[in-house]
């Protein structure tokens, strides 16, 4: 039985009226760990496209670039897409769950949520509804305001974050603080320290634009330092 047809069966007890807490400690051990994230991934992004009132084809491109679907099983991925996004009752319950896979503060969550976010801004626009979806959602996963207003800076046209938030630093911190925040985030988000610690390889993908952005917020505090 594949990952995906697995995933389907889940979807389906939960709609059957199976408890939402049974079907992921069921599928959370190794290696279902796996699919209980991927479930909760698929239904929180599909609930969130969801949100605006519209699932565009822009947010489903979107969605499906962030987490590869082998070709035999894009029929058994859609019909789940199309099962959670239904409505969008339901999904902090989903957050919840997922946030129960992992760690407090495991940086997967930060890079769910940026996921997130690539769907929210498909369409090229942050409705309202889209950011009080997502606040709920960093709530449940335990993100601070501050990693909140990083998504923001990051991801809506007409914000920038702030550098030192991005480093999850004060805003008077000198450059050897800087170095050393940069170095352990970058740490915490490289996708083979992601592999390592076992992570699905789903969340492996959506680390890869935060070290990117890690670096440039590291550039921008160096340049303010030599300036």
């Amino acid at each position: 039985m594949s990952l995906w047809s697995r995933i389907t069966a889940a979807l389906e007890s939960l709609r059957a009226g199976e408890p939402l807490s049974a079907v992921f400690d069921r599928l959370r051990a190794p290696p279902e760990r796996s699919v209980a994230f991927t479930i909760g991934v698929i239904a929180l992004g599909a609930k969130l496209a969801k949100a605006d009132g519209t699932v565009t084809r822009d947010e489903v491109a979107v969605f499906r670039s962030v987490f590869t679907i082998p070709a035999a099983e894009e029929r058994n991925a859609a019909r789940i897409f199309d099962l959670a996004r239904q409505d969008v009752a339901g999904f902090d319950a989903y957050a919840r769950k997922i946030a129960g896979l992992f760690p407090a503060g495991d940086p997967v969550l930060r890079d769910l949520l940026e996921g997130l976010f690539h769907v929210a801004m498909a369409d090229g626009r942050f409705h309202p509804a889209e950011e009080a979806y997502l606040r709920q959602v960093a709530e449940a996963f335990g993100l601070g305001e501050r990693c909140f207003r990083v998504m923001i800076g990051r991801f809506v046209p007409g914000s920038e974050p702030d550098p030192y938030d991005m480093l999850e630093l004060a805003p008077d911190a000198d450059l050897d603080a800087a170095r050393a925040a940069y170095r352990r985030l970058v740490r915490e988000s490289h996708p083979d320290a992601l592999r390592a610690r076992g992570v699905p390889e789903e969340a492996v993908k959506l680390a890869e634009a935060r070290l990117k952005s890690l670096n440039r917020a590291w550039e921008e505090v160096r340049e303010r330092a030599a300036a």
